[in-house]
């Protein structure tokens, strides 16, 4: 059975440490998405993953920061040309930004343009997840009609516990998967 897809995706990466982990996702989606993969980076997301490692596995990534990609790589043309917006992973931040509707940057002012389907893969710290503040902010984004998908959990290494804890992240990339190609419909 063939289980490849077909769509033009954009990858929002935010400035969480989980967006290391994004080349596993992208070389995961490699194997089954026809069709290109943009990489929109915020300022935050280029600290912990260099747009360069990111672009070994999308076809096109964005940054921003060059003044001379503007008329081509602006909130509308990369809105327009793409059939569904991942973010992964999505702040507590970014959530926080889309939620009241502010633009502050190209990630979050593209979300805004979209007419597509969005969804938002939140990671952070679950003391972050079970804040009241965080989880008005995501019924917020689902009143909205975006799609956010409650973190699965799973052991991460604490830097600052020296140990392995239990911790709010992505879903695997088998199922991250299965919810894009469900999304592209």
């Amino acid at each position: 059975m063939d289980n490849t897809f077909e769509g033009r995706l954009l990858i929002g990466a935010t400035g969480s440490a989980a967006v290391a982990t994004l080349p596993m996702y992208l070389a995961a989606l490699r194997t089954v998405l026809r069709g290109p993969i943009t990489v929109l980076m915020t300022h935050t997301a280029a600290t912990f993953l260099p747009a360069h490692t990111a672009g070994l596995f999308a076809d096109r990534v964005v940054t921003g920061a060059d003044p001379a990609t503007w008329p081509a790589d602006n909130h509308a043309t990369l809105a327009a040309g793409h059939d569904l917006t991942v973010i992964l992973p999505a702040s507590a931040h970014t959530l926080s930004t889309v939620a009241v509707g502010a633009a502050p940057n190209m990630l979050a002012t593209t979300v805004l343009a979209a007419t597509h389907p969005v969804a938002f893969f939140p990671v952070m710290t679950a003391e972050m997840w079970a804040k009241a503040a965080v989880q008005r902010n995501v019924a917020r984004l689902r009143e909205d009609g975006y799609h956010v998908y409650d973190p699965a959990s799973g052991p991460r290494y604490d830097v600052a516990a020296g140990a392995f804890v239990e911790s709010p992240q992505p879903p695997p990339p088998p199922r991250f998967l299965e919810i894009v190609r469900e999304l592209m419909g």
